[in-house]
């Protein structure tokens, strides 16, 4: 009886100390909940989401799908941004993410709920995406995604590609956009980042992590982009950019030569760590 009850609180306390460490991460950088104007990035792709956590609008005549959800707080500054754009929040018709992290998606139950939105999700964050433990949003998946799978609305397709390790399901969705008479690649990035705690080597509940993301760089690197763009906006650098181009500006989130950068860059933090780990076993990610 006591070993269970130890086993009961050891669980709980694991619980509550996942969840704190969110809450930390959120104060830790305030743009995650930071207010950012929404903007049209090209064609009718739209950023409605905070100065850090990115999400998405694409409109179609059929309605619009929705690129992540943030934090539950964060929805009514979704909600306020999408109308601001002159669109309808209550028309929002599917629901993807980048990943199943609750920076980008604990807030997809709420807009289910209100939007009656259909959530779409890469197969094996579908676990997670549906888990009721804390800081997960415990929401119904409506359909399941595999590696290569589009999305279609009103015109509007989206290709999911599973880039995997940063969790199991990790999604960059591609789409191409029309501006300008040109024809744009766009690239959300889900997310190739080996996260503080990250176990590469000897990983029990995730023995292929290494290798996932060793697949992930290949694909990211397969990719055509002209629109650089991801799953935080500091990955694109998404203030500085914005205010190159608020004044009507040139469009600086066309970046082919950004985007090849970032994931040369990232690739190359991933294999020192990785390295790292192989020489020190069961040293987790600082």
């Amino acid at each position: 009886m006591m070993r269970r009850s130890l086993f009961v609180i050891l669980t709980f306390g694991l619980v509550l100390l996942a969840a704190g460490n969110s809450v930390l991460r959120a104060q830790a950088n305030p743009d995650w909940h930071r207010p950012f104007p929404p903007f049209k990035i090209a064609g009718n792709l739209y950023y409605v989401g905070t100065a850090d956590l990115a999400v998405y609008l694409i409109n179609t005549p059929q309605g619009n799908i929705l690129i992540n959800s943030d934090f539950k707080e964060d929805v009514p500054l979704i909600h306020k941004s999408i109308e601001q754009l002159g669109f309808k929040y209550a028309e929002t018709k599917i629901l993807l993410i980048s990943h199943a992290h609750g920076d980008h998606d604990e807030g997809v139950g709420l807009i289910k709920q209100e939007t009656g939105a259909k959530l779409t999700v890469m197969d094996a964050d579908v676990p997670a995406e549906e888990s009721t433990a804390a800081g997960r949003p415990g929401a119904h998946v409506d359909r399941i995604l595999h590696d290569g799978d589009t999305v279609e609305l009103g015109g509007a397709k989206l290709t999911a590609h599973l880039t995997p390790g940063h969790t199991k399901g990790c999604t960059t969705w591609t789409m191409q956009v029309q501006e300008g008479g040109r024809t744009l690649n766009a690239v959300i990035i889900g997310s190739p980042n080996v996260n503080p705690g990250y176990v590469l080597v000897g990983n029990k509940d995730y023995p292929q992590i290494a290798q996932d993301y060793v697949k992930t760089f290949k694909v990211l690197k397969s990719l055509p982009c002209d629109l650089f763009l991801g799953a935080h906006g500091a990955y694109f650098g998404l203030k500085a950019k914005y205010e190159k181009m608020k004044g009507g500006g040139e469009n600086t989130l066309i970046d082919p030569e950004g985007y090849r950068a970032y994931v040369a860059e990232r690739e190359a933090t991933f294999q020192k760590e990785w390295k790292r780990q192989q020489e020190n076993p069961g040293s987790p990610a600082p």
